[in-house]
């Protein structure tokens, strides 16, 4: 248990986990996050994803791709260690909140 908030914001700790299972392109990875409500044009999508490997919580580089006749290339994410701690701890925190028997914040 985590008696401080998580530093990851909940977008962040979103992405972090839906990046657990491994790498991903970017255009899947705003297609999971948007089955929970989560709607970002490609512009402040990639601006976080910049963010999240400036600080070295992701590792993301581009491919070449074939879609039909024609090479794309997209970008892919996977986690890194810093990433993967970040996850852990943000979950610890989200689970330990709540729990009855737990210690609480403050009683306002």
């Amino acid at each position: 248990m985590t008696d401080r908030m998580p530093t990851a914001t909940h977008l962040q700790f979103l992405v972090l986990a839906v990046l657990k299972d491994g790498e991903l392109p970017g255009r899947e990875i705003r297609r999971i996050i948007a089955r929970y409500g989560v709607r970002r044009t490609s512009a402040a999508f990639y601006q976080m994803m910049a963010r999240l490997e400036r600080g070295r919580w992701v590792e993301g580089w581009y491919e070449q791709i074939a879609v039909g006749d024609q090479a794309v290339t997209e970008r892919r994410y996977r986690l890194k260690p810093a990433g993967a701690k970040a996850y852990d701890e943000a979950r610890a925190f989200y689970e330990s909140v709540g729990v009855p028997g737990r210690k609480r914040w403050s009683d306002a």
